[in-house]
């Protein structure tokens, strides 16, 4: 709004013929009058005005007070706890309760004092430390713990500092887990399990004997490696490993090829020795049976017998030998042809030589010589 208007004269606030400020005193005397007709003050009335101007502006100061004093404990006992939170109440510094989420009512300050404490939110605390495992090597940890407060009159009162606490703690839990496996489990990955699972334990019986008032919902091994200074070295050792494990593997496939090519030759020879053998019993049992039923005949008929084993005897012999006799019909001469080269291709059982009745090669008796011949000439064909 302008300082000067067309037809509204000066309004400037520095001038002494302006609008003056209201007056401190008037306004507390209003709301002093308000507040006595509103409680029934103003009924009465003095005999003269100072007195009750006197008396009107100390009621006036006594109400303001009044209602000084109960918007101030109104606004220090009303309280709202969200749902994710506690509150704990103490009275001149001492624990009294602790308050649920939802509308809740305390004396005020001084009197009690709330403080509200997250019980929900999960927390993080991430730490690394040098450890030594069962077989005394040294194994570096990168871990972290997942963590929410589940008693909060604990979490403010029981320990001066939970978090470091928590620290302390895991880091002691690991240890005692870590010194009961060896470095070998702990980097292949068997035992890294058994070993959070295990510091997760140690470390929530710590911290429930210390009432610290923590829950922890998660322990995690981020890494898990030796020192930098040895790391190298450690390199060459898991290469060997592998190698090792490699070389171990093709044996076992070259075992798993051989052994049971081995095992089929081991069987199909004992298969071969028990023909080989039933095979000789039974040549061996043949030739004792045909042996005993030429002694059947021989008995019968001794000449006959002998001769014909005689023959049969001359023509197995002969018929491996490599020269071939001939016997000429109208002499007593030889032929000898040389077949050495040729008797190799043919088959010497086909070739019968001569025999003579009485025993010689190549000599005719008077009596059984063309029986011989013929017998000679149909072996040749």
């Amino acid at each position: 709004m302008p300082w000067k208007e067309p037809g509204k004269g000066d309004k400037d606030p520095w001038k002494s013929g302006g609008q003056q400020p209201p007056d401190l005193e008037e306004i507390f005397g209003n709301v002093s009058k308000r507040l006595q007709a509103l409680f029934g003050g103003g009924q009465g009335k003095s005999s003269s005005n100072g007195a009750s101007g006197g008396s009107s502006g100390t009621g006036g100061a006594f109400l303001l007070v009044l209602m000084l004093i109960l918007g101030w404990v109104a606004w220090g006992s009303v309280h709202v706890i969200d749902e994710a939170e506690n509150g704990v109440v103490l009275r001149f510094g001492k624990y009294v309760r602790t308050l649920q989420p939802g509308f809740n009512l305390t004396l005020p300050q001084p009197f009690e004092t709330l403080t509200k404490v997250n019980i929900n939110n999960v927390r993080v605390v991430e730490d690394r430390g040098h450890m030594l495992t069962e077989d005394e090597n040294l194994v570096e940890f990168v871990y972290k713990v997942q963590y929410r407060i589940n008693n909060a009159q604990h979490f403010l009162f029981q320990v001066r500092d939970p978090e470091l606490t928590l620290r302390q703690a895991a880091e002691s839990a690991l240890r005692e887990s870590v010194g009961t496996n060896s470095l070998d489990a702990i980097l292949e990955g068997n035992a890294r399990t058994k070993v959070r699972i295990e510091t997760q334990r140690v470390l929530q019986e710590t911290l429930d004997l210390y009432q610290a008032g923590l829950q922890v919902t998660e322990f995690n091994l981020v890494d898990v490696n030796v020192p930098m200074q040895v790391r190298e070295a450690y390199s060459d050792v898991i290469r060997a490993r592998e190698d090792r494990e490699r070389f171990t593997e093709e044996a076992r496939v070259h075992a798993n090829s051989v052994i049971p090519e081995a095992r089929g030759t081991a069987a199909r020879i004992e298969q071969e020795a028990a023909g080989y053998k039933a095979s000789t019993i039974a040549l061996a049992d043949g030739e004792a049976s045909r042996f005993s039923q030429v002694l059947t005949e021989y008995r019968l008929a001794p000449e006959v017998t002998r001769k014909r084993l005689y023959l049969e005897t001359m023509e197995n012999v002969l018929s491996r030998n490599r020269k071939v006799f001939l016997d000429v019909d109208s002499s007593g001469n030889i032929l000898y042809l040389p077949l050495d080269s040729s008797a190799d291709t043919v088959d010497p059982s086909r070739i019968m030589p001569p025999i003579t009745g009485t025993g010689a090669i190549g000599v005719d008796s008077p009596n059984d010589g063309s029986a011989s011949r013929s017998k000679s000439r149909e072996g040749r064909r």
